[in-house]
């Protein structure tokens, strides 16, 4: 048999994946590896700090990695700039080498920059509320850009000129040579990690997405009210609440539709990571109001557009699955992590692909038998009938097992052939 090229088997597994997506029956059940740090456990000396201070070396341990799994389509992005992190000093967020061990998972500190009482000022004036309210919030070194004036009371031709005083201020001044350090540090760090997916694609490995775009709750949870905010606001501030993630939503399509300009993907792939619409966080109605409103919107201008949306339904969405039958039929995929894969093919087959299923727990204490006969199990009762593409119930970390990862490879292979 004349073996076949890089380019050979990218097209393969983008056809693998593909039909999984449109719910055909590929020739097997695709298996999809999110490596995150996983490297760790396939390179000897390798630590999580790496993939922030050493970003050449991260990469080529990770495409070795990618090399000797397998997998048909990855996930492989992993770490950030430390040096230009170190320069800001985020206040909501640690990292491995920086205020955590060498081999500690990063860690996102909950917070509320934006203050109930300022939806208007935000929506009024994002920029000028994210310049001079919100980064002196979340960031240590841009606490002095509180200090400059409106941007709005910078208009006029010669405006500028007498309002000027605030950017001799010593603080300022050291805030934005902080934000010059760091920029000159994420040059050098994206210089040397190059573009990993492109490398991997060379070698016939394509990437899982090819482009992100949040669910706008999502963003206001995250990065503006905290959790504890959100939550209440839906009771305190309920219209503010969704004014807001209506304007969020349009920024979100907007970054979606960059993905356009993406080289790979056939067709175009979009992520989603869903944070707080699963069964715990919420009623069904305040669901339907707050999250599921503005995420469906996401979701068709996305799939109109002729990509394919991915999102990772992080958490349980059994009380919610019903839902995803108003999203457009095989063309998304609905990754889950703790919703019971059994039932979600029951209610799912036919409409939309469905990914996922091997716990993360299984990697970490499991034996390779075990695993085996999991995956074994897991892909007769979700691999009937296609529509199914096999991953982890979240990404892979350091803490896996290989001899059970390559497990896990080596069984889809065995057994999920049709």
């Amino acid at each position: 048999m004349t073996k076949k090229s890089p380019a050979e088997l990218y097209e393969e597994r983008e056809k693998r994946l593909r039909d999984a997506i449109e719910l055909k029956i590929p020739d097997r059940v695709p298996v999809v590896l999110a490596t995150n740090y996983l490297p760790v456990r396939f390179v000897e000396g390798l630590t999580v700090a790496d993939s922030y201070y050493r970003p050449a070396v991260w990469r080529k341990a990770t495409i070795k990695t990618i090399q000797e799994l397998e997998p048909d389509i990855h996930s492989a992005q992993a770490g950030g700039p430390g040096h230009a992190l170190a320069a800001l000093s985020p206040l909501l967020f640690k990292w491995a080498g920086d205020g955590l061990g060498p081999n500690v998972m990063h860690q996102f500190h909950e917070g509320q920059p934006l203050k109930p009482e300022e939806y208007d000022a935000f929506l009024a004036d994002p920029g000028d509320y994210t310049l001079r309210v919100y980064l002196p919030r979340v960031w240590k070194t841009m606490a002095p850009l509180a200090k400059l004036p409106p941007l709005q009371s910078l208009l006029g031709s010669n405006t500028l000129a007498s309002r000027t005083t605030a950017f001799s201020d010593p603080e300022v001044i050291a805030a934005f040579e902080a934000l010059f350090k760091a920029g000159k540090a994420q040059a050098r760090f994206a210089k040397a990690a190059g573009n990993i997916d492109e490398d991997l694609a060379k070698l016939g490995f394509p990437a899982m997405g090819q482009g992100a775009a949040a669910a706008p709750f999502d963003v206001v949870s995250d990065y503006l009210r905290g959790m504890a905010g959100t939550m209440t606001d839906m009771y305190r501030y309920p219209d503010k609440l969704a004014q807001t993630c209506d304007f969020i939503l349009e920024n979100s399509i907007a970054n979606a539709m960059t993905t356009l300009k993406a080289k790979r993907g056939n067709p175009k792939r979009i992520f989603s990571a869903l944070h707080r619409g699963s069964d715990g966080f919420m009623a069904l109605k305040q669901f339907e109001t707050f999250y599921w409103a503005t995420y469906k919107k996401l979701v068709y201008a996305v799939t109109n557009a002729g990509m394919i949306h991915i999102p990772f339904y992080e958490g349980n969405w059994e009380q919610r699955l019903e839902y995803l039958l108003e999203l457009p039929k095989g063309k998304t995929v609905a990754r889950f992590a703790l919703t019971d894969m059994a039932r979600a093919k029951a209610v799912l087959k036919g409409h939309t692909c469905i990914m996922g299923g091997v716990p993360h727990g299984l990697l970490q204490v499991g034996s390779p038998p075990e695993v085996e006969e999991y995956v074994k199990k897991l892909i007769q009762t979700c691999g009937k009938d296609g529509g199914f593409i096999l991953s982890t119930s979240t990404g892979i970390t350091h803490e896996a097992r290989p001899e059970n990862v390559k497990a896990m490879l080596t069984a889809v292979k065995k057994y999920g052939r049709y």
